[in-house]
């Protein structure tokens, strides 16, 4: 079971793939997080929190080799563009 809040949203919605082209950047696992957060009922932490989390959990995100999955991906796919669907 994860340990904190930071470590279910990894878990849940991303991958490391350190291979993968074009991992996600700060501002794009932020999205990803709040997206993540809305399905889930919780309210977001704030872009400073949410690094700190990332921090303590190990993740660098200017560098995180992490890519987007699950239900979050879709919602935040579908909100960052909403003329696709």
């Amino acid at each position: 079971m994860p340990s904190s809040h930071f470590q279910q949203f990894l878990e849940q919605a991303t991958i490391h793939d350190p291979e993968a082209e074009h991992p996600l950047g700060p501002d794009c696992l932020y999205g990803l997080y709040i997206s993540w957060a809305s399905l889930h009922g919780f309210r977001a932490k704030s872009d400073q929190a949410f690094r700190a989390g990332m921090l303590r959990c190990g993740v660098d995100v200017n560098h995180s080799q992490l890519h987007m999955t699950g239900p979050a991906a879709a919602d935040y796919i579908l909100s960052s563009y909403p003329n696709v669907a």
